[in-house]
C-alpha cells in the first residue's frame, strides 16, 4: 500500500474515535468555527459588493516618488480585516484594543490572558466567541497536531547549526504535501469553493506548529525527545509543554500573552504581506506561509526583540546592574553616537507606545516586579524617548512590542535568543491565515502593482 493510501485508511479510522471524542464534550453542542464562516461569508460578499459599488472609484490619496523608492511606506493599497494599526491608537483586532481584547476574549480557567484560539475566532468572525466555542476549537486544533512522520524526520536530519527559523520555513513548506487546497484546486473545484480547503489548511496549520516549533527547540537545545500533545489542553498549554516549561504556569500565561498580541499588525508588514501575495496566487496556506516565515526571519522584522536583548545586556555588562539614569543616558548616547539606532524603539507607523508593549509590561508589574532585567526595560522607559527627540532620530521615540518580550522569555529560562522569532512565527500564523481565508472567500485577485523605472520616474517629471 502507498504511503498516502495508508495515510488515508488511518484518517479514517481516527475520524470515529476524534468524533466521539468532541461529542461527549459540551463544546459539542457549540457551533464550529468553519459553520460560522460558511454564514457569515455570503454576508460579507454582499457588503464587499455594496462598498465597492459607493466607493470603488474613489481615490484613498495619492503617492509620491519618495514613497516608491522608501519602501512603499504609507501607501495605501492593501485590504486586511483582521486588524488596522492606528498611528495614535494603535492596533485594534476586529475594533477592540488589546485592553478590550483582554477584558472581553474567553481565557483558560483560572487564567486571565485571553486563549490565542479565541482571538482567531475573532479574526476570523469579528465575533467574540463562547468559552464552549474556544474549547472546540482547543480540542480540534490539538486532534489536527499530529504532523507526518516524513515532516518529522525533515526536521530531525537538519544539523542543529541551521538557524530555527530555517528549519521551521522547511518543515511548513514541506506540509504543502497534504495540502486539501492544492488536491481541490487539481481536481477542478469551483473558486466559490476555495475558501473551504484554505480553512481546512489552516486549521491543520496551526494545529501542527507547536509539534514543528517544539521538535526545532528540542533537537537543537536538547534531547530531541518530544512530549505528547494533551487533548485536554489549549494551544499554548501545549506549546509551553512542548518547549519543556508546561509545569510553569505563568509561562503558560505568558505564551497566552505573547500568541495573542503578536498575531496580527495589520496587512503592510513583511511577514502579512508576504503570505498575502503569495496567496494571491494561489498558493496554498502552507507555501504562504513559509513565505511570511522567511521574511519574519529578516533582521528588520521578527529578529528585533533578540536584538533589544542583547544590547540591554550589553548596557549592564558595560555600566553595571542598578546603574544610574545618568549612566543609562550616557550608554544610549554612546549607542547613537556610534552610528546605531536604539532598538525596540521607533515603529513605521505607530506614533505612540506600542500597546503590546504596555500589554507585557503589565505582565512584568504582576509577575516579577523586581527582576532586574524588567526593572532596566522600565528605566530605559524613561529615558530613552527624550534622548531621541533631542537627537532627532525618531518621529516616534516610543518603545515597541519588541523593548519587552526577550525580557520576558529570559525571566522564565528560555534564553536561546535564536528562537525568538519562533514563536512570533507560530503566532503570526493566526493572522496571516485568517486573512487568506477571507482572501480565498472574496475572490480577491492576483496581486500585480505598477513599478516604474528610475528613468522613466525622471521623464514623467520633466518640465514640471
Amino acid at each position: 500500500m502507498s504511503l498516502s493510501a495508508t495515510r488515508n485508511a488511518l484518517r479514517a479510522q481516527l475520524r470515529p474515535q476524534f468524533a466521539r471524542t468532541f461529542a461527549s464534550t459540551p463544546s459539542a453542542h457549540a457551533q464550529s468555527l468553519k459553520d460560522r464562516m460558511a454564514e457569515l461569508i455570503p454576508k460579507e460578499i454582499e457588503n464587499v459588493k455594496a462598498v465597492r459599488a459607493a466607493h470603488g472609484n474613489k481615490s484613498f490619496g495619492e503617492m509620491t516618488v519618495d514613497q516608491a523608492y522608501g519602501g512603499m511606506r504609507g501607501i495605501k493599497g492593501l485590504i486586511w480585516e483582521g486588524s488596522v494599526l492606528d498611528a495614535d491608537e494603535g492596533i485594534r483586532f476586529r475594533g477592540k484594543t488589546i485592553p478590550e481584547c483582554q477584558k472581553e476574549l474567553p481565557a483558560a480557567p483560572g487564567g486571565t490572558e485571553p486563549l490565542p484560539e479565541s482571538l482567531f475566532w475573532l479574526l476570523l468572525t469579528g465575533e467574540v466567541p463562547t468559552q464552549e466555542q474556544v474549547k472546540g476549537l482547543s480540542q480540534e486544533w490539538a486532534a489536527r497536531a499530529e504532523i507526518p512522520k516524513f515532516v518529522e524526520e525533515l526536521i530531525d536530519r537538519c544539523p542543529n547549526t541551521l538557524h530555527p527559523m530555517s528549519q521551521f520555513s522547511l518543515a511548513v513548506t514541506a506540509l504543502n504535501h497534504d495540502s486539501a487546497f492544492a488536491k481541490a484546486y487539481a481536481d477542478g473545484v469551483h473558486k466559490r469553493e476555495y475558501w473551504k480547503t484554505t480553512f481546512d489548511d489552516s486549521m491543520d496549520l496551526i494545529a501542527k506548529l507547536p509539534n514543528i516549533a517544539g521538535r526545532i527547540f528540542r533537537n537543537v537545545y536538547g534531547d530531541g525527545k518530544m512530549p505528547k500533545i494533551d487533548q485536554n489542553k489549549d494551544y499554548s498549554a501545549n506549546l509551553a509543554t512542548m518547549l519543556g516549561f508546561g509545569e510553569n504556569a505563568e509561562f503558560v500565561e505568558l505564551m497566552r500573552l505573547y500568541l495573542t498580541i503578536h498575531s496580527d499588525h495589520e496587512g503592510g508588514n513583511v511577514s502579512a504581506h508576504t503570505g498575502h501575495l503569495v496567496g494571491s496566487a494561489l498558493s496554498d496556506p502552507f507555501l504562504s506561509f513559509a513565505a511570511s516565515l522567511n521574511g519574519l526571519a529578516g533582521p528588520l522584522h521578527g529578529l528585533a526583540n533578540q536584538e533589544v536583548l542583547r544590547w540591554l545586556q550589553k548596557m549592564r555588562a558595560q555600566i553595571g546592574e542598578g546603574a544610574s539614569d545618568e549612566k543609562v543616558a550616557e550608554y544610549v548616547w554612546s549607542t547613537l553616537k556610534s552610528g546605531q539606532v536604539v532598538p525596540g524603539y521607533g515603529h513605521a507607523v505607530l506614533r505612540k507606545t506600542d500597546p503590546r508593549y504596555t500589554a507585557q509590561r503589565e505582565f512584568a508589574l504582576k509577575h516579577l516586579p523586581e527582576d532586574p532585567f524588567f526593572k532596566l526595560v522600565g528605566q530605559i522607559y524613561k529615558i530613552v524617548p527624550d534622548i531621541l527627540l533631542e537627537a532627532g532620530k525618531a518621529k516616534n521615540p516610543w518603545p515597541n512590542v519588541d523593548a519587552h518580550s526577550g525580557v520576558l522569555l529570559t525571566y522564565y529560562g528560555l534564553h536561546q535568543q535564536d528562537y525568538y522569532t519562533v514563536l512570533f512565527g507560530v503566532s503570526r500564523a493566526l493572522g496571516v491565515v485568517s486573512q487568506l481565508i477571507w482572501d480565498r472567500a472574496l475572490g480577491m485577485p492576483l496581486e500585480r502593482p505598477k513599478s516604474y523605472s528610475t528613468a522613466h520616474i525622471k521623464k514623467m517629471f520633466e518640465g514640471k
